[in-house]
């Protein structure tokens, strides 16, 4: 018997009700994630990318259709789980290596084994000679490093990421996308990270999910077989860039996405680079 998909959403609609009338941010979103894949989601401001990452994370709830990680239904928050939002949110009173330590707040391990993975993960993003810095005393690039750490720190099983390098100027942020993809590399841990910047998504991803405007559907999956360190400069890297803005401007021939039949409710997993074009 085949195992379920790593991470599996199937059929996801949500709406809410703003100045009493209902809008739907997310319809009919279907999408499997084999373990260890980088997912990129791309699409307009407004097209539902957040509230499908917060979804899956556990963080929010009241939708139709259904998420499931490992096989069992999402219902809440998870250490299973982790997130790294655009801001780093880090507690200006609080040290680096104590903020990332927040990460295993929850967690049944020793106060030992603790500062083991925080030092193991401050090493990890290179902030190991600031560990008793404070917040104010970072940049940037140096804050959204931490946030990492914290979010990766409890070891979670799937790694959600939203926008992590809106904030930061293009020379910070395409270094930290390197330093990204290095730790994807070596913590074999699946991530799924929602941007703006089609390079970005193109640059980290397997596959590059685009989405559709209100109401957020998936348009197209574009499959990114290219090696990795990636050369941003090649003419295969522009050439799968311009897919997905053919996509993303409704130039690519793609089909209108629909429902998946409640009879394939149980979805099998996707191998890791297949492409795919789900509704």
């Amino acid at each position: 018997m085949s195992k379920p998909a790593h991470l599996a959403i199937h059929n996801v609609t949500r709406q809410f009700s703003v100045d009493s009338r209902t809008v739907t941010a997310l319809q009919y979103v279907s999408l499997t994630v084999a373990e260890g894949e980088f997912i990129t989601i791309v699409g307009a401001s407004g097209c539902g990318k957040s509230t499908l990452l917060r979804l899956g994370a556990g963080l929010d709830a009241g939708h139709e259709g259904e998420i499931r990680h490992r096989g069992d239904v999402v219902q809440g928050p998870s250490l299973d789980r982790g997130i790294v939002f655009q801001e780093p949110r880090l507690f200006p009173w609080l040290t680096v290596e104590r903020n990332i330590a927040l990460g295993l707040e929850n967690a049944t391990v020793s106060k030992a084994e603790k500062k083991r993975l925080v030092d193991e993960h401050l090493e990890l993003v290179g902030l190991a000679g600031f560990a008793k810095a404070y917040p104010h005393r970072l940049s940037g690039g140096m804050a959204q490093r931490a946030g990492i750490a914290r979010g990766l720190v409890n070891r979670p099983d799937v790694l959600f990421l939203d926008e992590p390098f809106g904030a930061l100027d293009a020379i910070t942020k395409a270094h930290l996308q390197g330093e990204l993809q290095s730790i994807w590399a070596k913590e074999k841990i699946t991530m799924i990270l929602v941007t703006h910047d089609v390079d970005e998504a193109v640059f980290l991803g397997d596959r590059v999910v685009v989405m559709s405007p209100r109401p957020g559907r998936i348009r197209e999956i574009v499959q990114v077989n290219l090696p990795r360190p990636r050369d941003r400069t090649s003419s295969t890297f522009g050439d799968v860039r311009a897919r997905v803005l053919q996509s993303l401007n409704g130039t690519a021939h793609v089909r209108d996405p629909q429902p998946v039949p409640t009879e394939t409710k149980s979805v099998l997993p996707r191998p890791a680079h297949a492409i795919a074009a789900v509704g």
